[in-house]
């Protein structure tokens, strides 16, 4: 559907731009980065761009707080209401151990660097520290657009899309829609909803044919991430939608001689313009989230899960030129009830990741790392695996672990970083760090720095401060090429 609108409106950012294009739900995608040649050829003479180990990131977030002591920082010795019920196993680098229910992460070992010392104070459930580095408590967990913006926002900020393509895309749906509760952290914040990312939508599903899924008793989550509405209507060819486009384009050159006062505003929703026609007239990006391009044994090979079919899709991406695509593993209990818990585990948290969790995960990330290998693409691709915290050392009445956001693991791999290394340790019962303590903005930093960019790069806040994009953060050299 289109439609022509005359009627003015306020944007989130204070400026007053009439809305002109709505292409279906594609005007509330944020803005097309258009940091534009100079600001890129500033940013490069600089020395803020420059000796890029990595070209693209694959950022894979598990929502709810992985128990990653459960996971790849096991405690075998420790007494049996902390070490939970899973043994140990050997991987392919000697000294490193991880869960026996990842098999596959252990034949991979080599090629991740596992982070065990990761800890902030900055709240439960808070996602901001994770994709912004920004690590103070906040007065509570929604965005604002005084927020740090997030690392793919950066991205989008320092270099721009070199077309009309996104460089961020974020999926498989907003973060919080399975609860119906949009949480803070992988957005543009002061930079503009400009640079928000490009964000799917989803339909979640389970096999009918199973049970019912409670709370401590999750379903497999099925579906694909979708782009939104893409679809002319009947009737509209590409001629007459090029035809609406010039149009547009003089209503737009007039209104600019009139409001010149909006400037700013209106560059950022000539991208909004800009990206839904792109994506209404352009196949490529259309063509990366149409899984039937690939075969049935690869669908397969990724899990055909939603966060399966959403891992395979951010391949597709890449190959197709996005630099930063987000793949969340959601729980869905507000729309549709699927997952209730995802890797919030407060109830049989051991039952959950045995069935539901770390076979599918452990699946898809074998088939990720294999297949980005045999493409050509893990020398360039860097992937990242974390949380918004970890769980309690001590298992609850519930055969559970609660929230701790005082020690828990990441993953790194692909390009950048040295594959088969540990840094920093927990304590004895992966309840505090006991070495080379991590923030979430060190990570960040590595990223950064992989991508060669300067972490201490500085962008102007909401009111024009300049602010260090990986607040603070030091990249982790010991796991870098």
């Amino acid at each position: 559907m289109l439609t022509m609108l005359g009627s003015p409106r306020r944007g989130s950012d204070g400026k007053t731009r009439r809305q002109t294009l709505q292409a279906g739900m594609l005007a509330g995608l944020g803005g097309l980065s258009g940091a534009g040649l100079s600001q890129i050829l500033a940013a490069e003479e600089s020395g803020q761009i420059r000796d890029a180990k990595a070209k693209n990131v694959i950022f894979i977030f598990l929502l709810g707080g992985a128990a990653t002591q459960d996971m790849y920082d096991l405690k075998p010795a420790a007494p049996a209401e902390v070490r939970g019920e899973f043994q140990p196993i050997a991987t392919t680098v000697p000294g490193i151990q991880v869960c026996e229910h990842l098999p596959r992460l252990a034949r991979l070992a080599d090629q991740f660097a596992f982070i065990r010392s990761v800890s902030h104070t900055a709240g439960c459930h808070n996602c901001l520290p994770c994709y912004t580095g920004y690590d103070l408590m906040p007065p509570d967990q929604h965005p604002r657009p005084t927020d740090a913006p997030s690392i793919g926002s950066v991205l989008q900020y320092l270099q721009g899309p070199p077309s009309g393509s996104p460089q961020y895309v974020y999926m498989p749906n907003w973060l919080g829609w399975g609860q119906s509760f949009r949480r803070a952290g992988p957005y543009a914040g002061f930079l503009g909803r400009r640079y928000d990312a490009l964000t799917t939508e989803c339909s979640p599903y389970y096999d009918k044919d199973s049970f019912a899924p409670s709370p401590g008793n999750p379903q497999t989550v099925r579906g694909l991430p979708l782009l939104p509405s893409t679809s002319l209507e009947d009737g509209m060819t590409i001629d007459r939608l090029n035809t609406r486009r010039t149009l547009l384009a003089q209503i737009d050159s007039e209104r600019r001689r009139l409001e010149e006062a909006a400037a700013a505003g209106l560059v950022s929703y000539q991208r909004q313009q800009e990206q839904a026609f792109d994506l209404l007239t352009s196949s490529e990006l259309r063509r990366a989230f149409d899984l039937s391009q690939e075969s049935p044994q690869m669908v397969q090979r990724y899990g055909n899960t939603l966060f399966g079919n959403t891992t395979l899709i951010a391949r597709r991406l890449i190959e197709a030129g996005v630099r930063f695509v987000n793949v969340t593993w959601d729980l869905f209990w507000g729309p549709v009830n699927v997952d209730y818990d995802a890797w919030d585990t407060h109830t049989n948290n051991f039952r959950i990741l045995k069935n539901n969790k770390l076979p599918g995960f452990d699946q898809t990330m074998e088939a990720l790392m294999t297949d980005l290998s045999e493409r050509g693409l893990l020398s360039e691709t860097m992937i990242v695996v974390t949380s918004e915290m970890g769980r309690t050392p001590k298992i609850n009445g519930n055969a559970g672990r609660d929230h701790w956001t005082n020690c828990y693991g990441s993953l790194l791999a692909g390009a950048g970083i040295r594959g088969g290394t540990v840094y920093g340790a927990s304590d004895a019962q992966a309840a505090w760090v006991a070495d080379n303590p991590v923030r979430p903005a060190d990570l960040l930093a590595t990223v950064y720095r992989s991508l060669g960019i300067d972490p201490a790069t500085r962008v102007p806040d909401h009111t024009g401060r300049p602010v260090e994009i990986a607040q603070g953060g030091h990249e982790i050299r010991d796991v870098m090429v």
